[in-house]
């Protein structure tokens, strides 16, 4: 028929593609599209093609590791809800606009173009080529649609983001480095769908359910974590990580992905809730569902879903909470992602809870959500995923029990207003927190939240707040990492008679999840407070006492229990005390300018009375540097200042920052971080002069 063949290839425009679909910070060289949005490919022919009534145009796509689902793409937009594309003949070309659903299934597409004869014979056909098709919250039909381009900068787009850590009244920052448009992340990125055990039992099946966010971000959660199956990160709390990287050693997730995928699907060693966040917020954002990192702050740990948190106490007012207890965590982070939930009752859309730390088992796999923030506003815990857990961990009552020598359980105190506080993610205008406790739960103590509560199947408690009340507060004076400090515990008597009492302070050093390391001190005394008197307890913190096991969260929890003589009730307050940490200063003289070497100056000086050993400063950046280590030699005294150089080369434009860590054998967990701005060769040259 034809004597040479007509069809010579595709070029896929990847530049202008991707640029429009606001992937070209991923890649150029590869074509990444966005669904629900048209893209056009040309056809490169060596001659015209015959416009016979007897030839026409076959697009056919491939999806699947093993080109096991397979789609004819129609030439016509009849077929609504079905991939199609136009054609428009250019001199000895054809661009070929191909328009694909706004509910397909994300994921690595391979596309053919075949020419038919009139009898459907194929007469001819090109190389296949590969394109990443990804969500697209840009698309008005698409369930992960945000309408703001404000938030879509944010929570798809930005590189760089902020953790929230230390406790509800001081809130502490790490920044993170999620790095989503890192060279090869969205190949990894399906490579962990890839490796979930729906995908490995039944690929086609697990194909077809890609075009559902709920699918694959609940997924993603089960798969970042490494506790049933080939995931990402392997969590550990016990502070032995000397046969992997140590949690807080972490500056951003791309390492860590990275270092799963070369290893085949071995478990990265080792993360915690903010690790978890971190890499599922990475994937999430690559994938393109709009993703935030969220803290709660004082974060119910409820072992046995009662809705409580329960503390025992012996008489002599020491813990005896045995085997797995219920458990305060200081904060506890997870991501929220923006989706529609066609799969619930109307009012469910929006922000939805995805925590990717392997606490309980859902459907008998570690993961949670998504979960619709607003049925844990409503009390709603019927509707899934997993939102009776979410519930506990912003809601849960703190009770305390003393346990008689005869096992007998009497419940002294309930309190409903310490869990679940000033939960905060960044905010879309700059490095600050916003809080989006509301978006959570009603105003403590509203008629609202009760009824939320009964709603939710909980025993609302009456408090036994009855005359003679004592009150209980404790306040702290700066609390420098290295350094002795003073905390005041002041028991106020606001009845009108005296009052005897016994009051145990205890000090300790715990996890960022409760865990205690060890007790640094231990006070008792038997007082008498005068009515409408305060009587003043001081407590001095040396760093002789709590130096040796403090945490690697470098936190201090004061647990105060006042048991008044004459009656049954005991008072709790406790205070968890971040640890002021130093800073590390990050200095850049030269201009920023891509491909260009830059070197960073970073020093940092020894905050403690002890010398530090095997000092390591961890660098890496988004468009600047893979993350690189940098080693210190001997021993670092106290206060002695060390500085060491570092020099990359910038590889992309922009609002870039570069994250450092320093950890060593006493001291872990020092931050810095610094901002740059990276031009093109060509903006540099056009750069503005001063007159």
């Amino acid at each position: 028929l034809f004597k040479h063949s007509l069809l010579s290839g595709i070029d896929l425009q990847c530049y202008e593609n991707n640029h429009s679909h606001r992937t070209e910070e991923m890649d150029m060289v590869r074509l990444l599209v966005r669904r629900g949005q048209p893209f056009s490919v040309v056809l490169q022919c060596t001659d015209h093609i015959p416009r016979l009534p007897d030839h026409q145009l076959n697009l056919i796509l491939h999806l699947g590791k093993n080109n096991e689902v397979v789609l004819k793409v129609s030439d016509s937009q009849q077929d609504h809800g079905k991939w199609w594309f136009s054609q428009c003949n250019a001199q000895g070309e054809v661009m070929l606009t191909l328009h694909s659903p706004a509910d397909a299934p994300v994921g690595l597409y391979s596309m053919t173009v075949v020419l038919l004869s009139a009898d459907g014979q194929i007469l001819e056909q090109t190389k296949s080529q590969t394109f990443y098709l990804l969500f697209n919250p840009w698309c008005k039909d698409d369930s992960v649609y945000l309408p703001s381009e404000e938030l879509l900068q944010e929570y798809i787009l930005n590189e760089n983001g902020i953790l929230y850590q230390g406790s509800w009244d001081d809130i502490t920052t790490v920044p993170w480095n999620f790095g989503q448009f890192e060279k090869d992340v969205v190949d990894i990125c399906f490579e962990v769908l890839d490796n979930s055990p729906a995908a490995l039992k039944n690929s086609e099946m697990d194909i077809a359910n890609r075009g559902s966010p709920v699918y694959v971000s609940r997924t993603i959660t089960a798969m970042v974590n490494a506790n049933d199956d080939r995931g990402v990160v392997s969590g550990r709390w016990d502070g032995e990580y000397s046969d992997g990287v140590a949690p807080t050693r972490w500056t951003g997730s791309v390492p860590i992905l990275r270092r799963w995928s070369e290893g085949g699907g071995q478990k990265v060693r080792y993360g915690q809730c903010w690790v978890f966040t971190g890499v599922a917020c990475t994937v999430l954002r690559c994938l393109g569902i709009p993703t935030r990192c969220i803290t709660n702050y004082s974060s119910a740990h409820d072992t046995d879903a009662n809705i409580s948190v329960d503390y025992y106490f012996n008489d002599q007012l020491e813990s005896v909470s045995e085997g797995r207890k219920d458990s305060i965590w200081n904060y506890h982070c997870w991501v929220e992602s923006w989706m529609k939930r066609d799969d619930l009752p109307e009012g469910y859309d929006g922000w939805q809870v995805l925590d990717p730390t392997p606490q309980e088992r859902s459907d008998g796999v570690f993961c949670c959500g998504p979960c619709p923030v607003n049925a844990v506003k409503e009390g709603e815990v019927g509707l899934k995923y997993d939102t009776p857990f979410v519930f506990s961990e912003v809601n849960a009552d703190l009770v305390v029990w003393i346990v008689h020598p005869d096992g007998e359980r009497i419940q002294v105190s309930q309190n409903s207003k310490v869990i679940g506080r000033n939960i905060s993610t960044k905010s879309v205008y700059g490095d600050f927190t916003e809080d989006i406790t509301a978006n959570y739960k009603y105003p403590e103590g509203s008629m609202k939240e009760r009824e939320v509560y009964k709603k939710a199947g909980r025993q609302v408690g009456q408090k036994n707040e009855g005359p003679g009340q004592l009150e209980l507060f404790i306040k702290h004076a700066p609390a420098i990492h290295g350094t002795d400090f003073d905390v005041i515990i002041e028991v106020y008597n606001a009845g009108r008679e005296d009052t005897d009492a016994q009051l145990i302070v205890t000090s300790n050093a715990i996890t960022y999840n409760s865990i205690h390391r060890g007790e640094c001190q231990r006070k008792t005394t038997s007082l008498t407070v005068p009515a409408h008197k305060a009587h003043k307890e001081v407590l001095r913190l040396q760093y002789d006492h709590y130096g040796a096991c403090v945490s690697e969260h470098h936190m201090i929890r004061v647990t105060a229990l006042l048991q008044p003589t004459d009656q049954d009730n005991i008072i709790l307050q406790e205070i968890n005390i971040p640890l002021k940490m130093p800073a590390l200063h990050i200095k850049i003289i030269e201009k920023a300018i891509v491909s260009r070497k830059l070197t960073a100056h970073i020093s940092f000086t020894n905050p403690l009375p002890v010398s530090l050993q095997g000092g390591v400063f961890t660098v890496e950046g988004a468009g600047l540097t893979e993350a690189k280590e940098i080693k210190t030699h001997g021993k670092i005294e106290p206060g002695q200042a060390v500085t060491v150089k570092f020099s990359f080369k910038p590889t992309r434009a922009g609002l870039r920052k570069l994250l450092v860590d320093f950890d060593s054998d006493i001291l872990r967990d020092v931050k810095g971080e610094a901002t740059v701005i990276v031009r093109t060769k060509m903006q540099n040259r056009n750069a503005v002069t001063e007159i």
